[in-house]
């Protein structure tokens, strides 16, 4: 799980966290690190380019909790992707430093005058700001994802470059080495006398010319119940959301229409601290029992995560809500509750309600007016990442429902794992069902839209790196327009299954919204 703070009018409480540790581990590295690579041969002709490759992360072995994983090690990565461009691509010289963000990405910058022809940015971490920086030497810049490492940082950024217009700045979001290499021999046209925007288009080309076409869209049936939009409207208005940010409670503004709540920690703690301890026991009997395995948790943390389930019910109880989101982290590292709520989240949404990560206000009011519109079946709350490799796009958290077609629908298989960032207390991985169309959106109140995009679930991605649940869908539609509202939605969307389009948009326009189709 995790999210970056940006100004879109979400209370995603959990998310300054992210720049506390790109900022709180820029000492790790101290002045930018430089990385050794084994000098290329010369071009039979002209004069051999030097491209800079820049690692954007926290440090070479990972401090902190963050994509991918507290402990995670770089190096083999980073000496993986400098030996083999410089391997493949013969005709360009190669350096490589490391930096942590602004501070010394303009350092390398000062020390590159006049001597390095173009950048390789790769965003290992998500939320560094090195790309920002050395993109406004005007040199041809490839700017690369780490997949379920950078991903969050390089979808907003890429989005905001494209937003802008940047005229120097490339892109690859590949899971293959090989689409990374293909993109750096562009380099070869500023070497042949052509113009950055060039170079950017022959990126494009090389990404574009390796992303597979569509394949067979055709899915599973699956007869979805809807509301009408005058229903859906009647019962988003008669839900509640309880929001946990911090320690402060009482009355809030609705969003999009649905009444909403603060509550403190201190309420919630307090429900932990007091939850029935055999009806605890035997929720994690339960879950041990359903579980495929369980993985790295103990029978103390299960039992501690059951607590939390019933104490977060009894505080839904308590203010007859039937949402809510918490600063889980926040809340977590702060020690302010003492259980992670996922696997709580995990049973609330199986029944029917809504549980919600990080305080994301607007993800969970996306998440009751799916649940509403529906009839029950749950959202799922992700992170995504874009893979053109495979034309795909992974939503990855660790929480999920393993009741994605209602209450009274058919299970799938998950198994109990720690929270994967930090390696602590308990969340899970969902088996997703495969083969159903499913329907991804965000709703922004201030805006009055929709975003929205549909996709065709074609695997569970099992990776260790970043959170534990990763459904990954073949998008319908333009994977290149995938790549160009991160900047302004942020990083979190919302998964239902089922094929939603027409009672999303007439939902819309009953509510007096527009959608904007990001595919």
């Amino acid at each position: 799980m995790g999210t970056q703070r940006l100004p879109v009018g979400c209370a995603c409480c959990g998310l300054s966290r992210r720049r506390f540790l790109a900022a709180g581990c820029g000492a790790c590295l101290g002045a930018a690190g430089v990385l050794t690579a084994p000098r290329a041969t010369r071009a039979a002709q002209g004069r051999t380019m030097r491209i800079r490759i820049v690692y954007a992360l926290h440090a070479p072995v990972q401090p902190g909790p963050d994509w991918p994983n507290v402990g995670f090690d770089f190096r083999p990565v980073m000496e993986r992707t400098t030996t083999t461009l410089t391997k493949q691509c013969p005709d360009l010289r190669f350096v490589a430093s490391m930096a942590t963000g602004p501070e010394q990405a303009q350092k390398i910058l000062d020390e590159d005058k006049g001597t390095i022809d173009g950048y390789v940015v790769c965003q290992l971490n998500c939320w560094n700001r090195v790309v920002q920086t050395l993109a406004t030497s005007g040199k041809p810049t490839l700017y690369v994802d780490f997949q379920y490492g950078g991903s969050g940082g390089f979808l907003v950024y890429t989005a905001a470059f494209l937003r802008s217009g940047t005229p120097n700045v490339g892109f690859v979001s590949s899971s293959r080495m090989e689409d990374l290499v293909e993109a750096v021999k562009c380099f070869g046209v500023v070497g042949k006398g052509g113009s950055p925007a060039e170079f950017v288009a022959a990126t494009a080309r090389a990404r574009t010319s390796t992303t597979p076409k569509a394949g067979d869209l055709s899915c599973n049936p699956d007869a979805v119940k809807t509301l009408s939009s005058a229903e859906c409207i009647a019962a988003m208005k008669t839900s509640k959301i309880l929001a946990v940010r911090d320690q402060e409670s009482g009355p809030a503004e609705p969003v999009s229409g649905i009444p909403m709540e603060r509550v403190s920690f201190a309420e919630v703690n307090e429900a932990w601290k007091t939850a029935d301890k055999d009806e605890s026991r035997a929720v994690a009997d339960r879950w041990q029992r359903s579980a495929t395995e369980v993985i790295d948790v103990s029978r103390e943390t299960l039992e501690t995560s059951a607590a939390m389930y019933l104490g977060m019910k009894s505080v839904l109880r308590r203010h007859r809500a039937n949402a809510i989101t918490i600063n889980c982290l926040g809340g977590f590292y702060g020690g302010h509750i003492h259980a992670y709520p996922c696997l709580g989240f995990h049973e609330l949404c199986n029944e029917g309600l809504i549980g919600a990560c990080e305080c994301d206000v607007r993800s969970t009011a996306t998440m009751v007016m799916l649940t509403a519109l529906t009839q029950g079946r749950p959202g799922y709350i992700s992170d995504p990442v874009i893979d053109t490799a495979k034309r795909q796009i992974i939503y990855a958290h660790c929480v999920a429902s393993n009741r994605v077609f209602g209450p009274e629908g058919a299970t799938n298989p998950f198994a109990i794992m720690t929270h994967s960032e930090d390696r602590q207390g308990a969340s899970l991985r969902s088996v997703l069902p495969l083969g159903y169309m499913t329907t991804t959106v965000e709703m922004e109140q201030s805006r009055q839209e929709i975003l929205f995009h549909q996709g065709k679930a074609v695997q569970n991605d099992p990776d260790d790196r970043a959170c534990r649940t990763k459904l990954a869908v073949e998008p319908v539609g333009d994977i290149e327009k995938l790549f160009t509202q991160w900047d302004q939605w942020s990083w979190h969307r919302v998964t239902c299954y089922g094929d939603l389009k027409e009672p999303i948009f007439a939902l819309a326009d009953a509510m007096g919204y527009k959608v904007l189709e990001e595919a």
